[in-house]
C-alpha cells in the first residue's frame, strides 16, 4: 500500500508554475546527495536532478518543467486523478472497518442467539437474517463491491492496482462471511421450529388423551335437546343401519331425517328415495315415531312429483327441498303435502354445476338446526366455493349470508349442527372426514379430522337432528344413523385458524343480501 501515499507526496511537491522557471523542493534525507527521480518515478515528463543537503540536513533541489503547455495539463489531470483515488480509498478503508465491527458484532449475536435456541427460550425465536440491521449490512456490502470495481475500471496508477486487489478480496471475504452467517442462522431457527411443532403436537395429544380419561372417569351429563352448551363437535359414533329404503335397493339416492325444529313435541321421521336414476324427488314417505319406521307401519305415502337431487330436509313440519330444474326453494306443508311457497335463491348455481363430489344434483342442500333453517349452495361469483345463507322459515328470505373457503365439488357433503357448518370429506370407500368447521356466529373457520365410518361408499343425504344430536345419513339405499358427541365448555380446546390455499381471501363477516323479489 505504500506507493500511493508516496505518489500523492511528490504530486503535492510539485506546484504548477509558468513554464521553464525552476522549483526548489525541500526534503528530509538521511543521505548527503539526493537524486530527484529516485523519490517517485513520477512521471516521465519529468526529469532527474542531483540535489544537496545543507547543514540542517534539509535536501534541496531543482525540477525543470517542460515550455510545453500540453504536458502541464496532463500533470494537472494527473494530480487530480490522484487526490481522487486517496479519497476513495480512505472512504473504503473507513467502510471496510465499520463492516468489521458490524461483523464482529453479528458473530457475537449469533453465538449469544444459538445458546438459547439450545434453551429453548421463546424470547430467541425470532431470526437474526429478519433483522433489517442484518439487510443494510448486506446492501452496503454489494456497494462496497460495485464501488471497487469502479474504480479498478477508472484506475490509470499502475501502484495502485495492488491496494485495489487486496480492498476487493476483503469485501468479498466480508461478504462470504454475512451469507455464511445468514444461512447458519436460518437453518438453527427452521430446526427450532420444526421442534416446537413436533412439541406442540404432543402437547395437544396429550391434552385429548387426559380428556377423554377424564371423561371416562367422570362422563359429563347427555346435552339436553335443543342445547348448545357445547364446545363443539367431538366426536361421531360407529354407524347404526337401520334398514333398507321402502323402495328397494334400486334407489340409491335420496334422504331421510327427523324432523329438525328443536321441539320435544315432534317426532316425525321422514323417508324420501329419489328415482332410480338418482335425481326426481317424487316419492316419500312419513312416520309418528321410530318404531313404526323401523316396523314399517302407520305411515303416510305421498306423491309429489317436482323434487330435484337429496338436499331435503324438514323443519317445524314442513319440507323444505329444490325445486326441479330451477334455483328455487321450495316449501312443502306436510300435513297436507301442498306446495304452498317458492322462492328463488339469489345467485345460486343449479343444473347440477356446483354439486358435492360423487352426488349429482344437490345444488341446493338444506339444513335444520338449534338456530333456524340453513341452505348450502354455491354461486358463479364464489367460484364454487360452499356459501351458506340462514332463511327466514316462513317466508325463504334470505337473513344472512357467509362465505367459506372450500371449494364444494371438493366436499362429500356438509351439515350444521348450533350455527357451525361441517364438511366432509371421503377418504375411502369406507370412511369419510368431517375435517372442516365454520362457525357462523364468530365468522371463523378452523380444521378438524374426525372420522366417520360408512357402510357403503356414498353418502347422499345428510340431516342433523337437534333432539337427539344424531346424523340421519342415506347411505347407497340405506337408512343409517350416527351419534354425535360434542365437547364441554370446561374441555374445549383452541384450535388454529385453517389454512387456505395461496390467493384464498379469509372469510367475511355475514352479509345482508338484497331482497329478491319474483316476477
Amino acid at each position: 500500500m505504500q506507493p500511493i501515499p508516496d505518489l500523492l507526496t511528490t504530486l503535492l511537491l510539485l506546484p504548477l508554475v509558468l513554464p521553464g522557471q525552476p522549483q526548489s523542493i525541500k526534503e528530509n534525507s538521511a543521505s548527503s546527495y539526493v537524486n530527484c527521480s529516485q523519490s517517485q518515478p513520477v512521471h516521465e515528463l519529468i526529469r532527474g536532478v542531483s540535489g544537496s543537503k545543507d547543514k540542517d540536513g534539509t535536501c534541496h533541489c531543482v525540477v525543470h518543467l517542460p515550455n510545453n503547455p500540453i504536458y502541464l495539463q496532463q500533470l494537472e489531470q494527473l494530480q487530480r486523478t490522484t487526490q481522487e483515488l486517496m479519497g476513495k480509498y480512505e472512504q473504503e478503508l473507513s467502510r471496510v472497518s465499520e463492516y468489521a465491527r458490524a461483523i464482529e458484532d453479528q458473530e457475537n449475536w449469533v453465538l449469544e442467539t444459538n445458546s438459547a435456541l439450545k434453551s429453548r427460550n421463546p424470547i430467541a425465536l425470532t431470526s437474526s437474517y429478519q433483522f433489517p440491521a442484518f439487510n443494510q449490512l448486506r446492501l452496503e456490502l454489494e456497494g462496497a463491491q460495485e464501488l471497487v470495481a469502479q474504480l479498478k475500471t477508472k484506475g490509470r496508477l499502475s501502484g495502485s492496482r495492488d491496494l485495489l486487489y487486496q480492498l476487493q478480496s476483503q469485501v468479498a471475504n466480508a461478504s462470504l462471511t454475512l451469507q455464511l452467517l445468514a444461512d447458519s442462522d436460518q437453518r438453527s431457527f427452521h430446526a427450532l421450529l420444526q421442534e416446537v411443532d413436533v412439541l406442540e403436537g404432543q402437547l395437544h395429544e396429550c391434552e385429548r388423551q387426559k380428556e377423554e380419561e377424564e371423561a371416562s372417569i367422570h362422563p359429563d351429563p347427555p346435552l339436553s335437546p335443543g342445547s348448545c352448551a357445547h364446545g363443539g363437535l367431538q366426536g361421531v359414533s360407529s354407524p347404526l343401519v337401520v334398514q333398507l329404503n321402502w323402495r328397494g335397493f334400486s334407489y340409491k339416492a335420496g334422504a331421510w331425517g327427523r324432523d329438525s325444529a328443536p321441539s320435544p313435541a315432534s317426532s316425525l321421521y321422514w323417508v324420501a328415495p329419489l328415482s332410480a336414476e338418482g335425481r326426481y324427488f317424487d316419492y316419500y314417505r312419513l312416520h309418528k315415531s321410530y318404531d313404526d319406521l323401523v316396523l314399517m307401519k302407520n305411515y303416510e305415502e305421498w306423491k309429489m312429483g317436482y323434487g330435484d337431487g337429496s338436499g331435503n330436509t324438514v323443519y317445524k313440519n314442513f319440507m323444505y327441498f329444490n325445486y326441479y330444474g330451477t334455483a328455487e326453494m321450495a316449501k312443502v306443508d306436510l300435513s297436507s303435502n301442498s306446495l304452498v311457497l317458492q322462492r328463488p335463491l339469489p345467485g345460486a348455481t343449479y343444473k347440477n354445476r356446483f354439486s358435492y363430489a360423487g352426488v349429482p344434483w344437490k345444488d341446493l342442500d338444506f339444513a335444520g338446526d338449534e338456530k333456524g333453517l340453513w341452505v348450502l349452495y354455491a354461486t358463479e361469483e364464489s367460484k364454487g366455493n360452499l356459501v351458506v345463507s340462514l332463511l327466514n322459515a316462513s317466508t325463504l328470505e334470505v337473513e344472512n349470508t357467509w362465505h367459506t373457503s372450500q371449494y364444494k365439488p371438493a366436499l362429500s357433503g356438509a351439515f350444521m349442527a348450533c350455527g357451525v357448518l361441517y364438511a366432509l370429506r371421503s377418504l375411502s370407500t369406507r370412511q369419510e372426514e368431517i375435517f372442516y368447521a365454520f362457525d357462523t356466529t364468530t365468522g371463523q373457520e378452523h380444521h378438524l379430522s374426525i372420522l366417520l365410518d360408512k357402510m357403503l361408499e356414498t353418502l347422499h343425504g345428510i340431516n342433523y337432528c337437534p333432539l337427539d344430536h344424531k346424523l340421519y345419513v342415506y347411505n347407497d339405499g340405506y337408512l343409517v344413523n350416527y351419534d354425535l358427541s360434542f365437547l364441554t365448555l370446561k374441555h374445549r380446546l383452541p384450535r388454529p385458524p385453517a389454512k387456505r390455499p395461496s390467493g384464498a381471501q379469509a372469510p367475511p363477516k355475514a352479509v345482508k343480501p338484497k331482497k329478491a323479489s319474483r316476477s
